[in-house]
């Protein structure tokens, strides 16, 4: 979905008029009426205060332009439900849900990481506990958190 698509479809899911969303965002009803149109693109403090307002990314609001990953676990965040919580609210678009909130990490070190992972991942190849902490620790180096 583009961005203009998204920011009518949160508008008509919030059954605001297009002055009553630039009203609640703080722009005009002619900047909300260019964006619906595709004729621009909010600027960036607008898409932060478009994501806090609806609780939205940022990423979605852009029409998910990129896939993202749990710059710690490495899981996939394909949806907002899953993407991590600021203290203030607002999304950390770099960790899922399970490993950031509220502005600390779950797992304070990657051997703790690895543990999880070895004792609950599935092991349909019945390998050992030492080749699937190899393999996690390997694919875990390659994340920012990690790095």
């Amino acid at each position: 979905m583009e961005t203009k698509d998204v920011i009518r479809s949160i508008r008509e899911k919030n059954n605001l008029t297009q002055e009553q969303l630039a009203e609640r965002i703080y722009v005009s009803r002619q900047a909300v009426s260019r964006w619906e149109n595709g004729e621009t693109l909010p600027d960036t403090e607008q898409l932060k205060t478009l994501s806090r307002e609806f609780g939205i990314s940022i990423n979605t609001l852009l029409g998910s332009p990129q896939t993202l990953y749990c710059q710690c676990c490495g899981m996939p965040l394909s949806d907002d439900a899953v993407i991590s919580r600021e203290v203030d609210g607002s999304f950390n678009e770099d960790y899922c849900k399970w490993c950031y909130a509220d502005g600390s990490f779950t797992y304070k070190d990657k051997d703790s990481l690895l543990d999880f992972l070895v004792s609950h991942m599935p092991n349909p190849n019945n390998e050992s506990v030492a080749e699937r902490r190899k393999l996690y620790d390997s694919h875990l180096s390659m994340l920012k958190h990690w790095r």
